[in-house]
């Protein structure tokens, strides 16, 4: 008999696992009945507190022997590419932050979660935090599936194919950093996640 199968969806910076792709994984997941698990973590804003949350679920999700996937959307695949390392787990990216020290230095200061309503102040000491968790090169390339529109109006979507050059990609022209059209995917990406 096969391990349990769990699914982590990770959101990005000022999200919440009531984001748009979080809950079309959800309703995806339900309507096929695919027994796939699935847990999307609130995350903190700040990227320390964020990786502990992170951190810990996957740790047990591994520890109790299920067998871990992980998508990665924006500043979540920054944080997915940490957690995939430390425990050599499959990783599918969606228009992924790759330095996101450099473009959070623009939302310095008080800022408002658009789900949640919460108040917070981005700080340099959360800069700092997240060059202490970039990871500069990939160990296992092949464990990592990268999802980019050319459209993406946040990021450069070339930084991501740069970062991960050595694994499979999939680059689309046009489209948008919340990715257009991202349900038709899901099949590849869970075929990918749970071989």
């Amino acid at each position: 008999m096969s391990a349990p199968r769990h699914l982590f969806y990770i959101h990005g910076f000022n999200s919440s696992p009531q984001s748009f792709k979080a809950q079309l994984i959800a309703g995806y997941l339900r309507d096929h009945a695919l027994g796939i698990d699935y847990s999307v973590p609130e995350l903190s804003y700040g990227p320390m507190a964020a990786i502990s949350t992170l951190d810990q679920a996957v740790n047990e999700c591994v520890e109790s022997g299920k067998e871990v996937g992980l998508i990665g959307s924006s500043m979540g695949g920054f944080y997915g590419t940490w957690v995939a390392e430390k425990y050599q787990l499959p990783l599918v990216l969606v228009n992924p932050a790759v330095r996101p020290y450099h473009l959070l230095k623009d939302y310095l200061g008080e800022n408002t979660n658009v789900y949640t309503g919460e108040v917070y102040q981005f700080t340099e000491q959360n800069v700092e935090e997240l060059k202490q968790l970039d990871i500069e090169s990939i160990a296992h390339p092949e464990r990592y599936l990268l999802l980019t529109q050319q459209g993406d109006e946040v990021l450069d979507y070339r930084d991501g194919v740069e970062k991960y050059q050595q694994s499979r990609q999939i680059v689309l022209p046009g489209g948008s950093h919340g990715f257009d059209d991202f349900e038709p995917h899901l099949p590849e990406i869970l075929a990918f996640l749970f071989k």
